[in-house]
């Protein structure tokens, strides 16, 4: 049987209710929607497992654990010698090509080992809105309330163009190549990956027509407000970057404003991932492509006060993405929505799976195509994110990045923190099952969420005695998945 295409679309910072297909009303996703109506399967309980770009991507895409080898922040990325799913694709025969941003690889190690082609726009052809040169266009004075918003709004156009930003041109240049793979005489096993990880929605939130008049604000879901002041502490992080966005005099309508520019920016990446199935469909591969549709991580949009994400906390608005896979038509499938607690490290081995490559090294994903196929309803009995540092390791506070004292910067509230003396950054982890989460915190208080009677996360029940075999039980389970996934031993031994 020939292998399958692979088409990894990984937008930036989706978070994983802004879905219509799993109830979320305001949400216009029409072409995922109907994907998962017709022809594969949605996982509403998928998490990633770092809340930041780097670490979680590669987490995904090595299968390991960002503890596994120190990938803990935006500055330590997958080393030469480390695993890469690209890489093995490449070494596999697959013909690799990547359009779209990096966050993955050192940029001293280049792309060769990764890809056939990294896929660069003409830089005079695009306009970042989080350039430098443009943040006065829309960011406001320092002091106000909008200075670290990250929000813009409606996006210029020239008549009858899209805004000029890199991801419609790695997604035109993507549909190009289909078209000329299509048009070119294959071996049997000759196959195809693209690998297309966007910007959107990553902030800051603007958004071009017609999507950003395509939300109606009156359908958003209620925000979360929290915590609940009568609960144990949130963690300091969230307390002082909400002091310094300064957003806390928001009213409900611009919060409304900026979140319903946050869903346009999804739609857009919607209607982006509709070009390239129709692509697929026109050049005869649809049916002989994997495709897997997923974010690193979520986004705050508001929800306890605060844009943008964190590093080392875990509220569901920033760790729980959307995940959506489409087999090829060979595969047995069961389509619809699963509700099996998933993890990003599971990517790799489904691919793993479908193209019949045995990995060279130990990971931690587990294939999904028994869940795809309807073989079995439950995959894990509980999911694992983690992030934060030791006191004094100062290589994990990112001070690479001028922001951390420079208070212009975009990420300064966040960045500040990192760089600090105090509990702010410290190293956490996750521990979420179907009912609970648990969150143990070296520098701080641990918490805990009853998910049933609080699935906002606005009241930490760590001190609640009526919690306390809860928390027991979770505490045990993430030492048991420390000791699990401490280490990945080489399958390649020594002479001695």
């Amino acid at each position: 049987m020939p292998r399958p295409h692979i088409v990894i679309f990984n937008p930036d910072q989706w978070r994983g209710d802004v879905l219509g297909h799993v109830g979320n009303p305001a949400a216009v996703t029409p072409n995922l929607d109907q994907l998962v109506a017709t022809d594969g399967v949605s996982f509403r309980n998928a998490f990633c497992q770092n809340p930041v770009c780097t670490p979680s991507r590669c987490s995904f895409m090595s299968g390991w654990y960002p503890h596994v080898r120190g990938h803990r922040t935006m500055h330590h990325m997958m080393r030469p010698d480390e695993p890469v799913l690209l890489r093995t694709l490449k070494e596999n025969g697959y013909f690799v090509w990547w359009g779209g941003k990096n966050d993955l690889v050192p940029a001293q190690s280049g792309f060769d080992a990764y890809c056939h082609v990294k896929h660069r726009p003409d830089p005079e052809s695009v306009r970042p809105m989080f350039a430098m040169d443009r943040q006065a266009e829309w960011r406001g004075e320092p002091g106000s309330d909008t200075y670290y918003s990250f929000h813009v709004g409606r996006l210029p156009t020239e008549q009858g163009h899209h805004y000029p930003d890199s991801d419609w041109a790695h997604v035109h240049a993507a549909i190009d190549l289909i078209h000329r793979w299509a048009d070119q005489d294959h071996d049997s096993d000759e196959a195809l990956c693209l690998y297309l990880p966007l910007t959107y929605p990553h902030p800051p939130y603007g958004v071009e027509e017609p999507w950003f008049s395509m939300i109606d604000p009156d359908l958003l879901p209620a925000r979360t407000t929290g915590p609940d002041p009568a609960s144990a502490g949130e963690p300091a992080m969230l307390a002082g970057i909400r002091s310094r966005q300064g957003l806390t005099d928001w009213t409900e309508d611009r919060w409304r404003e900026l979140r319903a520019t946050y869903y346009g920016m999804c739609a857009r990446v919607d209607h982006q991932l509709g070009l390239v199935l129709q692509a697929l469909r026109d050049a005869g591969m649809y049916d002989d492509t994997a495709l897997f549709f997923f974010s690193d991580h979520g986004d705050f949009t508001g929800d306890y006060g605060l844009v943008e994400k964190t590093q080392n906390t875990f509220a569901d608005c920033l760790t729980r993405v959307p995940l959506i896979i489409k087999p090829p038509a060979s595969v047995p499938t069961e389509v619809g929505v699963r509700h099996a607690l998933v993890e990003l490290t599971d990517v790799p081995a489904t691919v793993e799976a479908l193209t019949g490559i045995t990995p060279g090294h130990t990971h931690f994903g587990r294939s999904l195509l028994p869940v795809i196929s309807g073989a079995v309803e439950d995959h894990r009995d509980a999911v694992f994110c983690e992030g934060g540092r030791l006191r004094g390791e100062r290589q994990a506070m990112e001070l690479e990045s001028s922001a951390s004292d420079d208070p212009t910067g975009l990420y300064w509230p966040r960045l500040s923190l990192q760089a600090g003396d105090g509990p702010e950054h410290g190293k956490a982890a996750m521990c979420r099952t179907a009912d609970h989460k648990y969150v143990h915190r070296l520098y701080e208080t641990d918490e805990l969420y009853d998910l049933r009677a609080d699935p906002a996360e606005t009241r930490n029940v760590i001190n609640d005695p009526g919690y306390a075999d809860v928390a027991r039980t979770l505490s045990l389970r993430l030492l048991a998945w420390y000791q699990e996934t401490a280490d990945a031993v080489p399958h390649r031994t020594d002479r001695r």
